[in-house]
């Protein structure tokens, strides 16, 4: 994809949270990744809310913004009270919100995390562009919530992004915990471990967040290594 149409994505998510300046919201999903570890491009931009309240807050910011709702039919990665709101940027084009409102579910594994657990676990943080020179401080989940949460999913791009962010949790064990009380540890860590020893990881690795030397993957993938041992 053109490395502009990106920065026209960018920009207009920055933009629209700034918009979001007075909501009290939380950000997840791949922008949330970004605040901790090389930045990497992103379709959606995936915020938390507590009720329908700050729903209609957000909704009336996002329609008076362009954006208009249509939520994804079929096999999706959330279930439960999820809204998604797109804008149209340019021809065949467009960026969404996906907005998860009083609970994240997990469709693969049926894990729930309440917004209370993800309000909680969350900071005021900075959020750097990849395309653009921009930064926003935001509430953003914490690095090591937004570990549990990627590793209990286990997709392959949740699994690309455990990997880089690793290096950098802040409490191994409290991860470790929050993680088994909601599912099998070992099954989780054998599909991470099974997917970064198969010989296309690198090359995904470095289609998401760019060129990832020898050097770094092995950095990262001793972190993994690490992380398993009792």
């Amino acid at each position: 994809m053109n490395a502009n149409l990106f920065s026209i994505r960018e920009q207009e998510i920055f933009n629209i949270l700034k918009q979001f300046k007075e909501c009290d919201f939380v950000l997840i999903g791949g922008y949330a990744v970004n605040a901790y570890t090389l930045p990497r491009f992103s379709v959606d931009c995936d915020i938390v809310i507590k009720d329908s309240n700050e729903l209609k807050k957000i909704v009336k910011i996002l329609i008076d913004t362009g954006y208009t709702k249509n939520n994804p039919k079929g096999k999706f990665a959330y279930s439960g009270k999820f809204s998604r709101y797109e804008k149209i940027l340019e021809k065949n084009f467009s960026v969404s919100i996906d907005i998860l409102i009083s609970d994240v579910s997990d469709r693969m594994t049926g894990v729930t995390f309440s917004a209370e657990w993800i309000f909680q676990n969350a900071l005021t943080s900075r959020l750097n562009g990849k395309t653009i020179i921009e930064e926003l401080q935001l509430k953003i989940i914490s690095i090591d919530a937004l570990i549990v949460m990627k590793t209990i999913s286990s997709r392959a791009t949740d699994i690309r992004d455990v990997f880089m962010m690793l290096p950098n949790v802040k409490d191994k064990e409290w991860v470790k915990k929050e993680i088994s009380s909601r599912y099998d540890f070992n099954d989780r860590i054998t599909k991470i471990l099974d997917k970064i020893n198969s010989k296309q990881f690198k090359d995904g690795l470095s289609g998401v967040y760019g060129n990832i030397d020898n050097k770094l993957f092995e950095k990262h993938k001793k972190a993994i290594e690490n992380y398993i041992k009792k």
